[in-house]
């Protein structure tokens, strides 16, 4: 395993409402509200009566001890999909810390949400450091249409922000796309051009320039997330 969860509970999905909640049914029959930090559609990914994951925390200052973190969803074979964006960026950094990602190349140091872009108020999720500079924005995936994941499932103004200001980053520093594939049924990626297709257009004329994709997949369950390799590429 690449990252352990800690003790989780199961339970099924009543509703989730206000982006950030989630009526949740525990298997004790207890109904509990979880933070969800998914504030996206979460297309495909939020259906009433799924089983699904939460952790507990007992720090008495959380309003929600309870936080969703994934959930299964049968597409293909059953499949837990990880819902809690703030893990990604945490598997990454473990991931890049172990060098499993033989396209990076050699480096360093790894440096997360360093100020970059032309006014500076734009933090890259991860700068690695050696011979070359490398950029890296990291994007949640979990939208799917049989074994093809996509990204992203709704417009995404920052989305295309953060393709702008990587583009201009070339050729002076390498920039890299990291789509973490959050779920481990999926061997393929593309651009979610129904959804945004102008991002799809940014991400084109982006490689064109010399951005690198790396679209990595990751087994989740019930224990704990798992480096599974590349997904083919299909631009």
């Amino acid at each position: 395993m690449l990252y352990t969860y800690p003790p989780l509970h199961a339970g099924i999905l009543l509703k989730r409402y206000k982006r950030f909640l989630a009526d949740i049914e525990l298997e004790t029959g207890e109904v509990v509200t979880a933070h969800c930090a998914n504030t996206g559609p979460m297309t495909g990914i939020c259906t009433p009566g799924s089983r699904v994951l939460v952790s507990y925390s007992s720090v008495t200052t959380r309003k929600l001890p309870y936080t969703w973190e994934a959930i299964e969803v049968n597409d293909n074979e059953p499949t837990w999909v990880v819902v809690n964006t703030a893990l990604p960026n945490r598997i990454v950094k473990l991931a890049l810390a172990q060098k499993l990602f033989p396209k990076l190349g050699s480096y360093s140091q790894i440096r997360c949400e360093v100020p970059y872009g032309a006014d500076r108020k734009s933090r890259v999720d991860f700068l690695l450091t050696g011979d070359r500079p490398i950029y890296i924005e990291v994007k949640s995936t979990t939208w799917a249409q049989q074994r093809l994941a996509m990204f992203p499932d709704t417009e995404t103004i920052r989305g295309q922000k953060h393709l702008r200001e990587l583009s201009a980053l070339l050729p002076h520093a390498r920039a890299v796309m990291f789509y973490a594939i959050n779920r481990g049924d999926c061997t393929q990626f593309a651009p979610g051009d129904a959804a945004d297709p102008v991002y799809g257009q940014l991400l084109r004329e982006a490689m064109q320039l010399g951005l690198e994709v790396l679209p990595c997949r990751f087994e989740v369950t019930p224990v704990g997330v798992r480096y599974l390799g590349l997904a083919d590429l299909k631009i």
